[in-house]
């Protein structure tokens, strides 16, 4: 999804739209925090401090400042996929 977006959006600047992009998987670092660490079953939206509906508004916000746009790109694109497996997995969108 990242490339996609980079691809029809940010093509002049893709490298550092892309490394940014996908240094927003580290947001995952916060499963780390759950015991246990990995269940297949766990929706993380809702669950992990950084996947909480409430920070969603700061990640919109960071999307609206040409320097943290990507950042704020990639995060949102990181809880949208991470909603969608919450919905293929387990039926529901946020835990």
């Amino acid at each position: 999804m990242p490339a996609a977006t980079i691809a029809a959006f940010f093509r002049k600047q893709w490298q550092i739209a892309f490394l940014v992009m996908m240094s927003t998987m580290l947001v995952d670092l916060d499963h780390l925090l759950a015991e246990p660490v990995f269940d297949p079953d766990r929706c993380s939206i809702g669950y992990h401090p950084l996947h909480e509906p409430a920070v969603f508004p700061v990640y919109i916000l960071l999307t609206l400042h040409p320097k943290t746009r990507y950042l704020g790109i990639g995060l949102l694109i990181h809880m949208l996929l991470d909603s969608v497996d919450c919905q293929i997995t387990s039926g529901v969108w946020i835990n």
